[in-house]
């Protein structure tokens, strides 16, 4: 018997799961209560400032992406947090940082479904920085993209299915 997602499929793309990821790793490792922003606008690098983005791609029964994205400021925050001290660039340390948490995330996301838990695997962080490039992904199958905040910060993290078994 082949194993399929599509029966779980309401489970798979509840929001409520990134939710419940963001507030654990963030609570967990950074110490820090996060807030859901209401509505997903424009964070402050869509208009072309510095950002810092993190992609973990799913593979197995799940084909996809964890995407995490922040300014530069808060990515120094994350860091600093995470490594307990302060940072006033965005070096290799605070890249390596925002696509460990990338990483948390995406793993803490995918426990909170067994059959993806277990059947679908996840790629090293990749970490682009800069301000003037786009991540485009061709027709998902389904996209969760939700904005949160802490300390007067925003970030956002999208997860993306590309193909479900």
């Amino acid at each position: 018997m082949t194993l399929t997602l599509r029966e779980s499929m309401h489970l798979v793309s509840n929001p409520d799961h990134l939710d419940a990821s963001v507030h654990e790793v963030f609570e967990t490792m950074l110490g820090v209560q996060c807030r859901g922003e209401a509505g997903v606008g424009a964070l402050p690098h869509d208009e072309g400032e510095a950002s810092v983005t993190a992609v973990v791609g799913f593979g197995g029964i799940l084909s996809g992406a964890c995407v995490f994205r922040c300014d530069d400021l808060a990515a120094r925050q994350i860091a600093a947090r995470m490594a307990g001290m302060d940072f006033d660039t965005v070096d290799d340390i605070v890249k390596d940082a925002i696509g460990e948490i990338c990483n948390m995330l995406a793993g803490t996301w995918k426990s909170k479904v067994p059959e993806l838990a277990a059947n679908c695997g996840l790629s090293v962080p990749a970490v682009i920085t800069g301000s003037d490039y786009r991540l485009h992904v061709q027709a998902p199958e389904f996209k969760i993209r939700q904005q949160f905040s802490f300390d007067m910060t925003r970030f956002e993290i999208t997860i993306v299915c590309d193909a479900l078994q």
